[in-house]
């Protein structure tokens, strides 16, 4: 059995046990929360729309973290401007404990 939630302007195929890292979450590493977007919903026959109305998935928080770093390197020629930077996004680990479906 698998969903497809929506959280942080991005889509995640998950299922019971996955880890993932998705957009930064305001939870606590421990606490428990629920993706209340659910696309669609899988056990042998796909659901969506009015099918997956009320779905849910339980996920439990284990680390709030940052990514790798990426260097952004602005250049124009002939003109001696050049600027470097660095980002490293912030990410919630999260652990997938029930498809509520």
């Amino acid at each position: 059995m698998y969903a497809i939630i929506a959280t942080g302007g991005k889509q995640y195929k998950v299922s019971e046990g996955d880890v993932i890292k998705v957009e930064k979450l305001n939870a606590e590493p421990g606490a428990e929360i629920s993706f209340d977007q659910v696309i669609a919903v899988s056990d042998g026959t796909l659901k969506v729309g009015a099918d997956v109305a009320g779905a849910t998935v339980a996920a439990t928080v284990l680390d709030q973290g940052r990514g790798k770093k990426v260097v952004v390197y602005k250049y124009k020629r002939k003109t001696g401007y050049h600027k470097k930077n660095g980002h490293r996004q912030a990410y919630t680990q999260v652990k997938i404990d029930k498809i509520n479906a």
